[in-house]
């Protein structure tokens, strides 16, 4: 069965770190470029950080560079996303998802077909 489960959300201050983690079952992991987006109230749900199954290439926002880090653990078969110097600005529920498409782009949601039920992470001034 493909599933994601992710953990790790929770409240943090201004310029602290929080490490989230997404557990990937099945051929989530091995097979399929991983990704995390994150959607705050109100607003569309936006790329954070991806990498590649292939390669460990990584890709990430603009808004992040310098501060998040995506890797995966393939022992663990587990994608984690490393954020530090937090803002409140990334306040948001954050997702990890499998991108399904091979040819998608993966910057767009519309890439992904499977996603994890959402952690939230507040991040207070």
């Amino acid at each position: 069965q493909e599933q994601l489960v992710e953990s790790g959300g929770g409240l943090v201050q201004a310029g602290g770190s929080l490490r989230l983690s997404c557990a990937a079952s099945g051929r989530t992991f091995s097979d399929y470029t991983m990704g995390w987006f994150r959607q705050a109230p109100g607003k569309e749900r936006e790329f954070v950080a991806a990498i590649s199954w292939r390669t460990s290439n990584t890709y990430y926002a603009d808004s992040v560079k310098g501060r998040f880090t995506i890797s995966r653990d393939n022992a663990e078969n587990t994608v984690y996303l490393q954020m530090n110097t937090l803002r409140p600005v990334d306040t948001a529920v954050y997702y990890c998802a499998r991108k399904g498409d091979r040819s998608g782009n993966l910057y767009y949601t519309s890439s992904y077909d499977y996603w994890g039920q959402g952690t939230q992470v507040t991040v207070s001034s």
